[in-house]
């Protein structure tokens, strides 16, 4: 039976058609029927008449307008030619329906016109005996009610077509927006992934540098001296490989994996081991914390580590020899000040600023996309004798 009914749906003009002819058969039956009863041969139109019905029952649903336009020529020819109302006449309802459901809207308006004045054409044309005027007007909107209500629900049909058709619409619509937000969320987040592997790889591997040459140039006269260079270098390469495989952990799979191989974003309480081990790597820190800490919502958090480290990354890369660096980290009622400043004598910042001499480039701007991710605002640059300036303030709260 599902076949059946499957079948049916993929093929409406079998349908239309097989009702058409049981139409045509009953309106044959008929006008044998009143032609016995009669005793008179049923008129020459009848017939034809008829199959014209029977065509507009078959085609309704293929060429829903030119149907409607058949079916008023063929009412027009029965009120001409006095050919009296039989069963195939039932097609007017249908296409009034149809009309109303599937053609266009002048189709629609011509058929609830058409619907509504076929019953008082007909009894005009053909008036019931012995009936007075209050019944004739009865029964005239009797036959209307019929017409009128085919078309009402064929006009429904249209209506919930329309809603269900806006619906999916916008069902797309939504699904296409999600998917391009998602693709906006994924873009971002490979974005603040490069901007953490480019912090890692740049502040670990340099230190690792620093101390490997350290210990090359110490290694025959202080064997002490170069076996803890060796260590600081493992030690920071161990983090640096943690870090990294946290990151790529994030691009495989999403989001981070339970392991106890990923460590934790870094905070600013991890700022006293980052400078430490800035100290240790030969560059001289002063670092000093103004105001109460407190804890600070994760991504400033971050952001100020980061800050911190690529800044001072940047000064053991470029500030040139006997270099120093100072930070201070000021907490605010409504935000966290940050202050990185060095007196290096090195090459200009603003070549590294905007992809230099070493090709790396992306530090300063990895620093704004950071501060400007919280809602903060950055201010670096040279400065006056001598040696660079970054000072970035962070607000506890989102920008509005």
């Amino acid at each position: 039976m599902q076949r059946l009914y499957d079948f049916l749906r993929r093929h409406p003009t079998w349908v239309d058609g097989f009702w058409a002819f049981v139409l045509l058969g009953i309106s044959g039956i008929g006008l044998v029927s009143m032609a016995e009863g009669a005793g008179r041969e049923p008129q020459a139109l009848s017939i034809p008449i008829a199959l014209g019905f029977a065509l507009v029952m078959t085609l309704r649903r293929r060429a829903t307008e030119k149907m409607l336009v058949l079916a008023a020529v063929l009412g027009f020819l029965q009120l001409v030619f006095d050919v009296g109302t039989m069963p195939a006449n039932f097609a007017m309802l249908v296409i009034v329906y149809t009309a109303a459901a599937d053609g266009a809207r002048w189709a629609s308006r011509f058929a609830l016109v058409g619907g509504l004045c076929a019953a008082p054409l007909s009894m005009m044309r053909w008036p019931t005996e012995n009936t007075d005027t209050v019944g004739l007007v009865l029964l005239t909107m009797f036959q209307i009610v019929p017409f009128a209500l085919a078309w009402v629900l064929g006009d429904s049909i249209r209506t919930r077509r329309a809603y269900f058709a806006q619906l999916e619409e916008r069902a797309d619509r939504l699904e296409k927006e999600r998917e391009a937000q998602a693709k906006v969320a994924v873009a971002a987040e490979r974005a603040r992934i490069a901007r953490e592997l480019h912090d890692v790889v740049a502040h670990n591997v340099s230190v690792m540098v620093v101390q490997a040459d350290g210990a090359a140039y110490v290694m025959d006269t202080a064997p002490d001296q170069a076996k803890k260079a060796l260590e600081t270098i493992s030690g920071t390469g161990r983090q640096a490989l943690a870090e990294m495989r946290r990151l790529l952990g994030v691009l495989r799979t999403g989001e981070p994996e339970e392991s106890g191989e990923y460590v934790p974003q870094p905070d600013v309480e991890q700022l006293d081991d980052l400078i430490e081990q800035v100290r240790t790597a030969g560059l001289p820190v002063d670092y000093k914390v103004e105001g109460t800490p407190r804890p600070l919502p994760s991504g400033v958090e971050l952001t100020a580590y980061r800050i911190v480290q690529e800044a001072l990354t940047n000064t053991r890369k470029h500030g040139g020899e006997n270099a120093g660096a100072s930070v201070r980290l000021v907490y605010f009622d409504d935000g966290l000040g940050l202050l990185v400043e060095d007196d290096g004598k090195g090459a200009p910042h603003e070549l590294y600023e905007d992809g230099g001499a070493d090709g790396s480039g992306h530090g300063l701007i990895g620093m704004r996309e950071r501060v400007g991710m919280v809602g903060g605002t950055l201010d670096a640059g040279p400065r006056p004798g001598g040696g660079f300036r970054i000072s970035a303030l962070l607000p506890l709260k989102p920008a509005h």
